[in-house]
């Protein structure tokens, strides 16, 4: 009986998952929008619009967070520069990061002090103790309910285990969009897709109901233990019936619209994950300009696939490459495939930065994007100094800060993202195991 509840719960989790809400703007913005939308025979969400009387309400500071993870990891002496301090030369791996050194910052040495192993990959996100509550879940419970969907968890990429990169605060995973055109459809998504996806949720929400009350039933006969799991349960159950409950008050509000078009098939197969890559950061850069969300995550995973980059075959899998022994033949083509990594992620800055509101600031000042790995030597499977970088959200950027990770009251990767927390404008001043931001160092 136990297991068809938790069975049901999952089913129901999957569905609430797949629709979060967008709360009712103020009436007065809403009225406007809805106007101008309706005169036009189309409902569609805007970005601000000054004719609208929206550039006031502009928030200042940043509002959005992405986070992106590399489960292979990166090369760390062809990903840091040479010198701490400003950043005047970049890494081989950065180079095509070369024209926005103004607008990010990397950061070495930094990590959770966390065990080693490819089961702790899922560090990055969560901190000391891996699957537990995950930075961009923390972020989007507090600033993500004002919009369509909360967060959006995207994959690019294949790989030998589980995909798993964000943590709800029970510590349960949630599934990830692997698919470009699937991300796409839950953005501009046809009538027809919204009362099935209604359907959906309805159904979802009333399989809730039913299994609430049947765990519930059974806490009696329960140990003080197994009664402590089961108020576990329910907490859970609780956070999932929010989501669905969000999730059927969003379908009356505006759907975006589009130019953009998408290939004609979705890049799945292994070797074609750097294309994939870029599909997602188109998305996502639609994601946040149409306001959709304010959380987004992208898990890039790793396979053995051997990948062509500029007109040339690398010398075994990505995978082999990341085991690479210090060979220097492998060494390069490993150093090959993160650079083409971040010419992806420099590209999607690039897009941040050239959208801009009303008052002319740039969606990247608006948006902080956090890209690094939980993996410091995926060759020995080390955990520590991870590479790490965070751009964008109006940051003094421009620099390289290190930190010795064995000296006295060392800074952790924990106190980079008090740091976004704070610059998001959250009063929170504990991540994991590390108190406190990095104040002048980072402001």
């Amino acid at each position: 009986m136990i297991c068809h509840v938790i069975q049901l719960f999952i089913g129901c989790y999957v569905h609430a998952t797949k629709e979060p809400m967008m709360p009712k703007k103020p009436i007065s913005n809403r009225l406007n929008r809805r106007f101008f939308l309706k005169s036009s025979s189309v409902m569609m969400a805007l970005p601000a619009m000054e004719s609208f009387g929206e550039a006031n309400v502009e928030k200042e500071g940043a509002e959005n967070f992405v986070a992106v993870g590399t489960y292979l990891g990166y090369y760390a002496k062809g990903f840091y520069p040479e010198k701490v301090g400003k950043l005047d030369k970049l890494s081989k791996t950065l180079e095509p990061l070369n024209d926005l050194k103004h607008k990010f910052t990397v950061f070495s040495g930094f990590d959770h002090r966390a065990t080693n192993g490819h089961d702790s990959w899922t560090n990055f996100l969560c901190g000391q103790f891996h699957k537990t509550y995950s930075l961009d879940q923390l972020i989007a419970d507090e600033i993500g309910q004002g919009t369509r969907y909360p967060s959006i968890e995207l994959s690019a990429g294949a790989g030998e285990s589980s995909s798993e990169m964000s943590f709800i605060k029970e510590g349960i995973a949630l599934p990830m969009i692997q698919r470009p055109s699937v991300f796409y459809k839950k953005l501009f998504m046809s009538k027809q897709d919204v009362k099935y996806a209604k359907y959906i949720l309805e159904t979802g929400q009333s399989s809730l109901d039913f299994v609430y009350q049947d765990a519930k039933s059974l806490a009696n006969n329960l140990t003080a233990r197994d009664r402590q799991k089961m108020d576990e349960y329910f907490s859970s159950l609780r956070g999932v019936e929010k989501r669905m409950k969000q999730s059927l008050a969003s379908f009356d509000k505006p759907i975006p619209k589009t130019t953009y078009k998408l290939p004609a098939f979705d890049p799945l197969t292994p070797n074609l994950q750097l294309e994939a890559e870029d599909l997602m950061y188109d998305l996502m850069t639609l994601a946040l300009d149409t306001k959709s969300t304010k959380v987004l995550s992208l898990f890039i995973h790793g396979l053995g696939q051997v990948f062509t980059i500029d007109g040339r075959t690398l010398s075994t899998g990505y995978h082999g490459l990341s085991h690479h022994g210090n060979d220097p033949v492998l060494v390069n083509d490993l150093m090959t495939v993160d650079k083409g990594h971040v010419r992806c992620l420099s590209r999607f800055l690039k897009q941040l930065e050239e959208k801009k509101d009303t008052q002319g600031k740039s969606l990247l000042d608006k948006t902080i994007v956090l890209m690094g790995t939980g993996m410091g030597d995926a060759s020995r499977h080390y955990n520590g100094d991870l590479p790490t970088i965070v751009a964008g959200g109006g940051f003094k950027h421009g620099y390289h800060i290190h930190e010795d990770r064995q000296a006295p009251n060392a800074a952790k990767l924990g106190n980079v993202y008090v740091s976004i927390l704070n610059k998001l404008g959250l009063e929170i001043d504990h991540f994991s195991n590390a108190r406190g931001n990095l104040g002048e160092r980072f402001c």
